[in-house]
């Protein structure tokens, strides 16, 4: 019997299909969505608008679009892998052509009703891709330098595209995004320490390029490598953005200032304090016990989609359940790492907590998708 035969006749059909779902992940989910809207009503200054209420919305579209997706069995979304990493890689074209253009970068596409940002989509289409792959290509194939080649190219072109937006920390997200599910596929060590390598060539060329013509990157990425080194030595200006947002984290203390009493958000001192520097404004607010908190209901979420690939029997499942776990974690552990000092500013969002049309509706498929492999794996 085939794997098709055998999952259409032993998965849940109809209505039953809810009943299936991974409802705890669902609730872990929606309690780190509710933080975020807790603390965009914060540093509007205790309103709704401008952003908790389209925030709210987007959530509940979200909701709908996790369910649909989460509905359709699994073998479906491993048929059209391929396609949909297509389509979002042409999408990354046209943001070249007729992208829109938000504070100095192209990463956009004007839809009407909302801006899409399709390297968020590449970020999940880019697993799934490889894990049909890997699905695909027989173990014993894994490592060889052949069908190692193809999966490198999926990864690099998109990320060549998203360079040229310029999007230094989406691009980041991809390479290492991709990496985890080669690694979770089981390709040796060996060219992993070999790409540790080629990185660090690859740092070490970023710098001697700078000021030469054939610079690697724009003037204001060194300058966040500048400030990211010293902060001080620019703080009215390159190194504002990381300066306050140290000032708000230590101010918050262990239990914080309380809700809506933090001075570096309510007194506009914190940029972007509604996108890449909201975790700053909860730790201010709630203070180290906030700000672990959150990061325990981000490691949850990792724990239970971990949990149900190790139990899909599925490869292809099992392969795209690790691969979004893994992109999770990395835009969490980015934003927070990048808030904190502890990484250069590459303008992360923080995953379900930050203001973001796009990046909200695309976690939200991901997820869908991540139900979609607990609910019709076989059994």
């Amino acid at each position: 019997m085939s794997y098709l035969e055998h999952s259409i006749k032993h998965v849940p059909t109809g209505p039953r299909k809810v009943l299936h779902l991974n409802w705890a992940l669902f609730l872990l989910v929606t309690a780190v969505a509710c933080v975020g809207f807790l603390m965009l009503y914060s540093v509007a200054g205790g309103s709704f608008t401008p952003w908790a209420e389209p925030q709210m919305k987007r959530y509940a579209l979200g909701v709908v679009v996790m369910m649909i997706v989460a509905m359709v069995p699994i073998w479906f979304w491993r048929s059209v892998s391929g396609a949909a990493y297509l389509a979002s890689l042409l999408l990354l074209g046209l943001v070249e052509i007729m992208g829109s253009v938000g504070m100095g970068a192209q990463r956009w596409i004007d839809l009407g009703f909302m801006r899409l940002q399709p390297s968020e989509l590449m970020k999940v289409t880019l697993v799934m891709a490889l894990a049909a792959y890997y699905d695909w290509l027989p173990p014993n194939k894994t490592s060889r330098p052949l069908w190692v080649l193809l999966p490198i190219l999926l990864i690099l072109i998109p990320t060549a595209f998203v360079l040229r937006q310029p999007d230094l920390g989406t691009s980041i997200l991809l390479l290492t995004g991709g990496a985890i599910v080669m690694f979770a596929a089981g390709v040796h060590w060996g060219y992993f320490t070999a790409v540790i390598g080629m990185g660090t060539g690859l740092v070490v060329a970023v710098f001697q390029s700078r000021g030469t013509s054939w610079q690697l990157l724009k003037n204001y990425q060194y300058r966040r490598i500048d400030t990211f080194l010293d902060p001080a030595s620019d703080p009215l200006g390159a190194g504002y953005h990381i300066t306050q947002s140290k000032i708000a984290l230590g101010s918050g203390g262990w239990t914080g200032r309380g809700f809506m009493q933090g001075t570096q958000s309510r007194l506009n001192f914190l940029p972007e304090k509604h996108t890449d520097f909201i975790f700053t404004t909860l730790a201010e607010e709630f203070g180290y016990i906030g700000g672990v908190s959150l990061l325990t209901l981000y490691g949850l979420i990792i724990l239970f989609c971990v949990a149900s690939a190790v139990a899909n029997r599925d490869r292809y499942s099992s392969l795209l359940t690790v691969g979004i776990a893994g992109a999770f974690f990395l835009f969490f552990a980015v934003n927070m790492s990048m808030v904190m000092g502890l990484a250069p500013v590459v303008g992360v969002p923080l995953p379900l907590v930050s203001y973001g049309g796009s990046a909200m509706l695309v976690l939200m498929m991901a997820f869908g998708l991540v139900q979609s492999a607990h609910v019709h794996r076989p059994r």
